[in-house]
């Protein structure tokens, strides 16, 4: 564990003020920055890494040729995303569906460059009423190249009214469409609440929150830390862990959120999960646990994989970011699963039954 977060030390070091026109110098040596190349590449952090360390690495070092080739492939990718997106938005306003775009570009336009935030779908959200027109239409999309991330309204920000979320929503330009967004106050409050469901192991979730913080000027913060009282809890922790780990400015923020103290077990989770090696990811695209009931050789290797950080855990379970010990809420989030896992059982096995 003590090593783990070493190393993710080291990458919040790394990105700390990364986003910003101009960044400074890293807090590094060139063998740190060296160690920590293969998280940063794996993370998505390596064009970021590369925006601050340029004249600080030696240009032909092993570290800065992987940092300037992940810089350019992510830059090509940004400009391609742009016509997906513009593809995408004019196909479903065609069949009726009026998406909101979240976090991808949403979040990436508020870069000094678009390539510095790669991402590899396209989230959309739209009224439960145009599901079905949608969800046809991303399929035909995503085999044409596009692939769409769809979702029915927002999960996370399930205490604020959707038609309010539109209505407060904006419209971008982009490649000679209109791209529809959340408003800032609301995309800050999924961004947080985003990363943190998700345990915050993506460092370059942390320099999201940050991005879009610093770009608030003139924001609403009542509207940001309005609507359920726990969630508002758990977005101010994530404000303030931007502060603490990757110095992101709170300056405009309410005295009440800059002064947050944060749980003394909530930064060090962070920092392990930024120097994880393994080579699974504690999220996405993973084999199913429904494989190992038929080939259960690597099971341990993927329980391992699957346990909860405190985080995550309490995240999912609804429970405070307090001072009490994580394992109960570990314990609790692992069981919730086993029983959403249990109750697809019975599906799954007539499935399989009726295949073979």
């Amino acid at each position: 564990m003590r090593a783990r977060e070493e190393r993710g030390a080291l990458v919040a070091r790394a990105l700390a003020g990364s986003w910003r026109l101009p960044p400074s110098p890293p807090d590094l040596r060139p063998a740190e920055l060296e160690a920590i190349a293969p998280l940063l590449h794996r993370s998505g952090a390596a064009s970021l890494v590369y925006w601050r360390s340029r004249g600080f690495l030696g240009e032909e070092t092993k570290a800065a040729r992987g940092f300037r080739q992940a810089y350019r492939l992510h830059t090509l990718e940004a400009a391609l995303h742009r016509q997906r997106i513009r593809e995408v938005f004019l196909a479903l306003r065609a069949a009726g569906v009026e998406p909101i775009l979240a976090k991808g570009w949403a979040i990436a336009r508020l870069y000094p460059e678009e390539g510095l935030r790669p991402y590899a779908d396209l989230d959309l959200h739209v009224r439960p009423e145009e599901r079905e027109a949608a969800a046809g239409l991303a399929a035909g999309l995503a085999e044409a190249g596009c692939p769409v991330d769809l979702h029915v309204g927002f999960e996370r920000l399930g205490d604020r009214p959707l038609e309010a979320l539109y209505a407060r929503s904006r419209l971008l330009p982009l490649e000679g469409v209109e791209v529809r967004v959340l408003a800032p106050e609301d995309h800050l409050r999924l961004l947080c609440l985003h990363m943190l469901g998700h345990g915050a192991w993506r460092p370059l979730w942390l320099c999201d929150l940050a991005v879009a913080l610093e770009a608030c000027t003139g924001c609403d913060w009542d509207l940001l830390l309005a609507g359920d009282a726990r969630r508002t809890e758990w977005a101010t922790c994530a404000l303030a862990l931007a502060r603490e780990l990757l110095g992101a400015s709170l300056l405009e923020l309410p005295a009440a959120v800059r002064k947050k103290p944060l749980p003394r077990w909530l930064a060090p989770t962070v920092l392990a999960a930024w120097g994880e090696v393994s080579e699974e990811t504690p999220q996405g695209a993973r084999r199913p646990m429904s494989d190992y009931l038929f080939h259960p050789a690597g099971l341990f290797g993927a329980l391992r994989s699957r346990w909860p950080n405190a985080i995550e855990a309490t995240v999912g379970v609804g429970g405070p970011f307090n001072e009490l010990p994580r394992l109960p809420f570990q314990v609790g989030e692992c069981l919730s699963r086993t029983v959403r896992f249990a109750r697809g059982l019975k599906q799954l096995l007539r499935a399989r039954a009726w295949m073979v």
